[in-house]
């Protein structure tokens, strides 16, 4: 921990008090989850479902495009799927 943080909560202690500088603040500018527990169980469906027609295995663009096209989110990147992917598959292992 540097200086300047215990400054800033020393600071913080004397003129708002010991219960506000140890009590955890809500984070009001943190951007909501693109997927939730439900999405994330209907994209493991999806994943180990049989892949759309002329394709021999699904891709992260696949993916992300089918779960915008089946209305589970309204827009999702590639790289959210993927990172999905890979907690759930760390969880399991």
């Amino acid at each position: 921990m540097g200086t300047a943080t215990v400054e800033r909560v020393r600071q913080q202690c004397v003129l708002e008090g010991i219960e506000a500088t140890v009590e955890r603040k809500f984070q009001e500018n943190r951007k909501p989850r693109a997927l939730d527990g439900e999405s994330e169980a209907k994209l493991v469906m999806l994943a180990c479902s049989k892949p759309p027609e002329g394709h021999a295995q699904w891709r992260l663009k696949r993916l992300s495009d089918q779960l915008v096209e089946l209305e589970i989110v309204d827009t999702i990147s590639t790289e959210t799927v993927r990172r999905a992917l890979k907690k759930l598959l760390k969880a399991v292992a």
